[in-house]
């Protein structure tokens, strides 16, 4: 068998090089157990070879001791070379949303008069309507890795929520209600019956009271990070104490009667979202019919048992909790993330009972 390693061909230079730690047909051998067809990282060949167990490598016959822990050696090194670490994940998503065009795009941007205020929006490629709802704070550029995904067989349509990026909204007062009216008069604007959704944090919550407000418009809903209430029993105790420490801070400021500037009042509404909002019973839940995935991070900002609840009370829902992951799952995650919701979205809900339980 032909063993394609182009991804590592400085590594595993069997063919020229002295130093091998074994020779090219023990190497064949060995690469024919690992089936190599299936591999087309470092970290893929790293991980394939950390699964095989001693007693496998050495029924090929031909490995040393010090062949074995070179092997092992070896093994870890391409994990470790085919994975990013959290900082280089993080600087690199920072860089994409800095210097990415999405949010500012004149092509594709336009603005509607929706509620009172004009909402910004652009959208990307040819499908079914997909929204995508970004979180407090953030803007369209927070789906910069989802966007070139998506958009090549969905009608994406990604806005900036009231009083978020380019939606300038002036009223003193802000809410998901509000926002979640926001999205359904646009897509109304934009002659869209119903669309898939896909909601981040705040943009979860918005989703879901998209659902419930407004269920005509969702054909099917996926939810990230979201949350019903904003006290212990959903939010991380650490989260909300630096929370509330902010909240405080701004409540003090805004009760003196010095000058505020836009960004303050701007900023004091987020905090004030996060804090006071949401306020979602299970009761409403229970009238969202649309399928909906309902998705967090084992370390998320929201406790996976408070995204469980949410599964629970939804009739027509999957859960999907990633392990090792905080609150941006989309980011860090970015292309299982990807194609679990887009299989989600193509793919017919399953009703799973009795003898369904068993696959």
């Amino acid at each position: 068998m032909h063993h394609n390693l182009s991804f590592c061909p400085k590594v595993l230079d069997v063919s020229n090089s002295r130093a091998a730690f074994c020779s090219k047909h023990q190497l064949n051998q060995y690469l024919d157990f690992c089936d190599t067809s299936k591999i087309t990282s470092l970290c893929d060949f790293g991980k394939r070879l950390c699964s095989l167990g001693l007693t496998q490598i050495k029924s090929l016959g031909m490995m040393t001791k010090t062949n074995l822990v070179y092997i092992i050696f070896l093994s870890s090194c391409f994990v470790a070379l085919g994975q990013k670490s959290l900082d280089e994940i993080k600087k690199e998503y920072d860089s994409l949303t800095i210097n990415s065009n999405y949010g500012n795009n004149p092509d594709t941007g336009k603005y509607y008069d929706v509620r009172g205020f004009k909402m910004y929006c652009e959208t990307y490629g040819e499908g079914h309507p997909l929204l995508l709802i970004h979180g407090n704070g953030a803007s369209i550029s927070a789906f910069v890795k989802q966007i070139p995904f998506f958009s090549k067989k969905y009608k994406v349509i990604v806005a900036d929520s009231r009083n978020h990026g380019k939606s300038v909204d002036k009223l003193d007062s802000l809410s998901y209600e509000m926002m979640a009216d926001d999205y359904a008069a646009l897509l109304s604007q934009m002659k869209i019956d119903s669309a898939y959704i896909l909601g981040w944090s705040d943009g979860g919550v918005n989703g879901l009271l998209l659902a419930i407000r407004h269920p005509e418009k969702v054909k099917k809903l996926a939810v990230t990070g979201a949350n019903l209430q904003p006290d212990s029993t959903a939010v991380s105790p650490d989260v909300l104490k630096r929370v509330a420490k902010t909240y405080n801070m701004f409540e003090k400021m805004f009760s003196a009667k010095d000058a505020k500037t836009p960004l303050d009042s701007i900023v004091y509404k987020y905090i004030k979202l996060l804090v006071e909002q949401p306020n979602i019973t299970v009761e409403q839940l229970h009238n969202i019919t649309t399928p909906t995935l309902v998705i967090g991070g084992d370390h998320d900002v929201i406790k996976p048992d408070h995204t469980l609840k949410i599964f629970h009370n939804i009739p027509n829902s999957y859960l999907w909790i990633l392990p090792n992951s905080g609150h941006y799952t989309l980011v860090t995650h970015t292309d299982e993330f990807n194609k679990v919701a887009d299989d989600f979205f193509t793919t017919k809900y399953r009703i799973i009972e009795d003898r369904g339980r068993e696959f």
